[in-house]
């Protein structure tokens, strides 16, 4: 008797901590995205013209496009395997961020997007932000 009221704590106490570890992650992957204050800072030492976009192109279609769709607007291809709805890349939130934000952004990464860093050199990432900034004109 003593044994089998062991297992049932034991059970409800697994029961609840992986309640609890489900809220955590749920609430960790739908908290707001902030860049640090030092990368909102950064400017952006590659110049906005048509060769920088034009490259920034080539890679956001080759690696972006798949789940933020041709324009951005997070309708693309891959877009309804993942858990939640992607913003598009040109609405008032996007375009409330400075350059070194949305640069920090492509570089970390967060769930479901992978890192920049070690697919792209410091010059590809802010040549795809040229190009991204194109989708809000």
């Amino acid at each position: 008797m003593k044994n089998l009221k062991s297992k049932s704590q034991n059970s409800i106490i697994f029961l609840l901590a992986s309640f609890v570890m489900v809220i955590f992650l749920t609430a960790a992957q739908t908290a707001k995205w902030t860049a640090p204050e030092t990368a909102k800072k950064t400017a952006n030492p590659v110049p906005s013209d048509a060769t920088s976009i034009g490259e920034g192109k080539k890679i956001y279609e080759s690696d972006c496009k798949k789940c933020h769709g041709k324009k951005g607007m997070g309708d693309g291809p891959n877009a309804s395997e993942l858990d939640k709805p992607l913003d598009p890349l040109n609405n008032a939130s996007m375009k409330g961020q400075t350059d070194g934000e949305v640069f920090w952004k492509i570089t970390e990464g967060r769930k479901p997007m992978p890192s920049g860093k070690k697919t792209l050199t410091e010059q590809q990432r802010w040549q795809v932000l040229n190009y991204i900034r194109t989708f809000a004109k």
